[in-house]
């Protein structure tokens, strides 16, 4: 690597200040893999030596561009960098991909009156977030083991692409008939199964045969929360309040082996669930909360009517 690339790529992963996100960001982990996968383009803006980046990934057979990892240099805030590479992109996308008719992205905050104006509300959930010290967590969870005497099941790759794409999963499970995978929205379809695949995702159900609730972990990856942090994301598609606990505590019992440090997981279920869920992690899980309730949403668009939010 050059002297210079190796200044650039620095530039973009100094993208957000230590504060950012709470210390949660993760485009080190997830920069130079961007850069080699299939279907995504990144874009980097750069003024007086300081960058701005966004990148686009096409999904849904490429009639759909997910808009993720916006970051624009704390210092650049304010100038008009952010609006005007968002301006490009969108450009870009229409002008060298005309078969892309819609725009999807998700966030963490309440959209204003004027973006649901401009933007369809797909999909919301809940992402309370927490953590623990690995080295000292202990799962008493007997009770909800007992209640289901087969167990939650960690499910083979083919098993959770055909299980993702039944209509029981889909019509009476996913949130606005959307898969979210740690903020990143796609239709239930053949098309973005591979995009699945490359995720590296550990898929764990209630029941294996008609399941109540099905979830989806990533990966650990290291953030700059502190030296020994880990992160992961934990989706859960259900309404089962029990089956929920009892597949949340699954996937830590999957991933908790093989980790030592501070674990921080963000999990995100439906709405309704949130209020026993937290009320389980307090009595029963032997977690704490990071931060509090906060709603994550999906929006989308038609991409000729698509602007800066």
């Amino acid at each position: 690597m050059s002297a210079l690339h190796s200044v650039f790529v620095m530039q973009v992963l100094n993208l957000c200040s230590r504060d950012d996100y709470s210390g949660l960001d993760y485009m080190a982990a997830t920069f130079h893999r961007w850069l080699q996968e299939p279907g995504r383009l990144v874009f980097i803006a750069k003024m007086n030596s300081r960058v701005a980046l966004e990148s686009a990934l096409l999904v849904d057979g490429g009639h759909t561009v997910v808009f993720q990892g916006f970051r624009v240099a704390p210092d650049l805030r304010g100038s008009g960098i952010a609006g005007g590479l968002q301006e490009h992109v969108t450009n870009y996308i229409r002008g060298h991909y005309p078969e892309v008719s819609v725009v999807r992205h998700s966030r963490g905050d309440q959209p204003s009156a004027e973006s649901l104006a401009k933007y369809r509300l797909i999909a919301k959930e809940v992402g309370p977030r927490r953590q623990t010290l690995g080295s000292t967590f202990t799962l008493q969870h007997k009770d909800l083991t007992q209640s289901s005497p087969h167990g939650p099941v960690i499910l083979t790759q083919p098993q959770a692409e055909t299980l993702i794409l039944s209509n029981h999963v889909v019509y009476d499970l996913l949130p606005g008939k959307t898969i979210i995978n740690n903020w990143e929205p796609l239709k239930p379809m053949e098309a973005n199964l591979e995009v699945l695949r490359r995720r590296g995702l550990t898929w764990i159900v209630d029941h294996e045969v008609d399941p109540s609730v099905v979830s989806l972990s990533t990966p650990p990856y290291a953030v700059p929360y502190r030296h020994d942090a880990l992160h992961f994301n934990i989706n859960i598609f259900g309404h089962s309040l029990i089956s929920v606990c009892t597949v949340f505590l699954a996937q830590l019992e999957a991933l908790l082996p093989s980790l030592r440090g501070y674990l921080i997981v963000y999990t995100h279920v439906d709405p309704q669930i949130w209020p026993g869920l937290r009320q389980f992690c307090q009595n029963k899980a032997n977690v704490s909360f990071f931060k509090a309730y906060c709603e994550d949403v999906v929006l989308e668009s038609d991409l000729r009517c698509t602007s800066a939010l």
